[in-house]
């Protein structure tokens, strides 16, 4: 039985040094996990930094580019105002004879026989020059049209800053 009780010794030393090295084992790949897993939280977390300061500079650049429409926007406003106010009050200065509008006549028509009066030289830009009155209502076509006018130049240029505002790199 000697014999028997060696091998159960020994049977049970190398039982022991087994659960010893799976358990060593175990730790270690435990540990290995433990630490992959804490790389894993790090990166995760890098990344998430990274995907904030991202979207807080997209907000950054979009809120700067609302705010340079906004004045945009503004600046045209007013210009469109003024210009329209302009017109408005030369409208009324039209219809009251405060104001007439007068065309430069060729001087070679008047010497062929046009017979159109010279107007009074005090106001006028050149005092050698013809000039002839024109009719209200026509006065007011003009007007009408340069007003039309007016409004599509700043209306042009509220769509060319706009271009500008959203694509300042494509222009430039």
């Amino acid at each position: 039985m000697s014999g028997s009780w060696r091998v159960m010794a020994l049977l049970l030393l190398v039982t022991g040094a087994f659960a010893a090295a799976w358990q060593f084992q175990d730790w270690r790949y435990g540990r290995q996990l433990a630490e992959q897993a804490r790389l894993n939280a790090e990166t995760l977390n890098q990344l998430t930094q990274t995907a904030s300061t991202a979207q807080q500079a997209e907000q950054d650049r979009r809120l700067a580019l609302e705010q340079r429409l906004a004045a945009s926007e503004q600046t045209h406003y007013r210009a469109l105002s003024d210009a329209q106010r302009d017109q408005d009050r030369l409208r009324d200065r039209l219809a009251t004879a405060d104001v007439r509008l007068s065309v430069l006549l060729d001087a070679g028509d008047v010497a062929h026989g046009c017979a159109v009066p010279a107007a009074a030289g005090t106001g006028g830009v050149d005092p050698a020059t013809v000039r002839a009155r024109l009719d209200p209502a026509h006065a007011q076509r003009i007007i009408a049209i340069t007003d039309t006018g007016d409004r599509g130049l700043i209306a042009l240029q509220a769509c060319q800053a706009y271009v500008r505002a959203l694509a300042p790199e494509h222009l430039e």
